[in-house]
């Protein structure tokens, strides 16, 4: 786990949540904390990992395809 700081500047709590979400959602806490709700098949887990990686690759060429 890596420690998620937000300053609040001028007493605006409300930026400040908003950018502690942002933070949060980006580190991938929610998704985890949503997948350790349940229990979860071995064969589901197999297959998400299976797309999640795929999804990575195509990702990857993209970035890939667009520097050039």
């Amino acid at each position: 786990m890596k420690e998620i700081t937000v300053k609040v500047l001028d007493n605006d709590l409300e930026k400040a949540m908003r950018i502690l979400k942002k933070k949060i959602q980006n580190d991938g806490l929610f998704k985890r904390l949503k997948l350790k709700k349940s229990y979860e098949k071995p064969s589901e887990y197999r297959r998400r990992k299976e797309r999640e990686a795929v999804r990575r690759q195509r990702i990857a060429a993209a970035r890939k395809r667009f520097r050039r």
